[in-house]
């Protein structure tokens, strides 16, 4: 009797494994699945119920699951990724601009003009204004100045800002609102830039431009939030599901819960608190706040600082001086005592801490403060982060694994070659070439790398930074090689950029129990040439089950 009730019980258990429990809402198969799982890194198919994976593994397994309302996508052999996280965003802001004008293609001052004039024709508004304009479109490499904009728009304020925000240009009517025409002290790091006839040239350094942009209409609180969502529906459009927001308040992140509340968030959005100069240790009780305050997509833990600016206009600290200005090595927003005090005091709470380093001189000061937070407040599991790092020190290349800091940077930063129109290799010269833009020197130092856009500083395609990191080349004979395999890359932007935000046991893996953050491209990428990957684009997108993009 006793032998039949085990048999019975063995029976039993043989049909719980054969018969699933649960059935799957979304099943794929005939895929090649990158699971970014280092345990079972390949399979063909997967389930999906609610807003979890169910299965990964083969066709005929994940078919157990299908019910008589599962859905049942055939890949087709194309490539199943988890969902892209890109780890260095700035949605909000970048929404709310995308009522400008877009500049980002533009290449001349006669490209510019056409664009500006397009755009005040069709916008109502007084103010003209334009983001995401690259350095150097004069053919000579001089600056923009309010002249050139004059001659453009001479009776109605511009103002334009440079692809990577440190820079902006108004012309004079602009300026003279805000008073900035006959120039005005904006402190050690920002800077009215005058001309020799004792008049501003218009352009202007960081927070310079500040004055003229907060003269810009503000948008409604429902403007805001349609921006929002097409930003956001624009994202999963590409196959992101996650990304971490690099600048942020208590008011932001309920912005975005508002949106997830209209069910409208397809984005699970990393929020931090920005910490500005002159900052007082209590203030940091709001990123507490934040963290508390998260919801399910939307989550807060983190604090965001600025250590320097960036090498184009020389506002990014150097630790040797920058080439052609002897004796001038840049500037820092925090002497290294205020931002240590700062950064005991986050450190403290338990929050991560995010610092923007272009400079090896601001990566250097960093990275000694956190090795001072580490000894007084002892070892923690924190992952400091470190976003940028386009030059980094010899000295600091082990530091990084030796203090567990992660080294978020984004590919698409990297200028392609030297000679093109991007100033960035003039700045730091030839010498420093070989420690500019270092992922894999990184890497094979331990470092923890996690890969990202800066959108709107580059496009928020993962494509195009997956094409730059698989295509970069040393920039003279005799520097090491910084391109990065496709592997190495995709796990850039999926598994290791969880582990960048603590998150690596829920997302950023295909395995069961995980949260369904999916996207299917348009062909196997493994098969596609590295000098054609921009040609792949996402197809269709789930982010916690739910299809956010879809193609098929």
């Amino acid at each position: 009797m006793l032998v039949g009730a085990y048999r019975n019980h063995r029976s039993i258990l043989n049909a719980a494994i054969i018969q699933p429990m649960t059935y799957a809402n979304l099943i794929i198969t005939n895929a090649k699945v990158f699971t970014a799982d280092k345990n079972q890194p390949r399979a063909k198919a997967i389930a999906i119920q609610g807003n979890r994976i169910l299965f990964v593994g083969n066709n005929a397994n994940a078919e157990s699951f299908r019910g008589t309302n599962t859905r049942v996508i055939d890949a087709q052999g194309r490539t199943v990724t988890p969902g892209f996280i890109d780890s260095h965003f700035h949605l909000l802001n970048g929404a709310k601009e995308l009522r400008f004008a877009q500049l980002q293609d533009v290449r001349s001052l006669e490209m510019l003009r056409g664009e500006l004039l397009r755009y005040a024709e069709s916008n109502q508004g007084e103010w003209v204004a334009g983001i995401g304009l690259v350095y150097g479109i004069l053919p000579d490499g001089s600056s923009l100045t309010r002249q050139h904009l004059d001659e453009v728009i001479p009776d109605r304020p511009v103002f334009l800002v440079a692809y990577d925000g440190h820079t902006s240009w108004a012309n004079t009517e602009a300026l003279r609102r805000a008073g900035l025409l006959h120039g005005r002290d904006m402190g050690d790091f920002s800077k009215v830039v005058m001309g020799d006839d004792g008049l501003a040239t218009g352009e202007l350094h960081e927070e310079a431009g500040s004055p003229v942009e907060n003269l810009i209409p503000a948008i409604t609180e429902e403007e805001q939030l349609e921006l929002l969502a097409r930003a956001v529906k624009t994202a999963a459009g590409y196959g992101l599901t996650s990304v971490h927001n690099m600048n942020g308040d208590l008011k932001d992140l309920h912005v975005y819960q508002k949106l997830e509340a209209r069910g409208e968030m397809f984005l699970r959005v990393y929020v931090p608190l920005r910490v500005e100069p002159g900052t007082k240790p209590p203030a940091l009780s709001e990123a507490v706040e934040m963290r508390s305050a998260s919801s399910n997509k939307v989550r807060g833990g983190l604090v965001k600082f600025f250590m320097d600016g960036v090498i184009e206009t020389y506002t990014g600290l150097l630790l040797d001086d920058y080439e052609g200005r002897p004796g001038f090595r840049g500037t820092a927003q925090f002497e290294p005592e205020d931002f240590t005090e700062l950064a005991l005091t986050a450190d403290q709470h338990g929050l991560q801490i995010a610092v923007h380093c272009t400079g090896d001189g601001a990566v250097r000061r960093v990275l000694d403060s956190y090795e001072i937070i580490r000894k007084q407040n002892g070892p923690r599991d924190s992952r400091h982060r470190i976003e940028h790092i386009e030059l980094v020190g010899d000295m600091d290349v082990p530091r990084f694994a030796e203090l567990g800091v992660i080294a978020a940077m984004q590919p698409s930063h990297s200028p392609t070659e030297v000679g093109s129109f991007d100033p960035w290799p003039v700045r730091v010269g030839p010498a420093r070439y070989r420690r500019s833009f270092a992922w894999q020197t990184l890497r094979e130092a331990g470092a923890h790398l996690s890969f990202g856009s800066d959108w709107t500083v580059a496009d928020m395609n993962p494509m195009t930074g997956i094409h730059a990191a698989l295509n970069r080349t040393p920039w003279q004979e005799g520097d090491p090689n910084q391109s990065q395999t496709l592997e190495a890359t995709l796990l850039g932007y999926t598994r290791d950029a969880a582990y960048a935000e603590h998150m690596e046991h829920e997302k950023g893996i295909l395995k069961a129990g995980y949260l369904a953050d999916v996207v299917i491209l348009s062909e196997d990428i493994f098969q596609t040439p590295k000098e054609e990957m921009l040609r792949v684009k996402a197809v269709l997108t789930i982010c916690d089950g739910e299809i956010t993009h879809n193609l098929l």
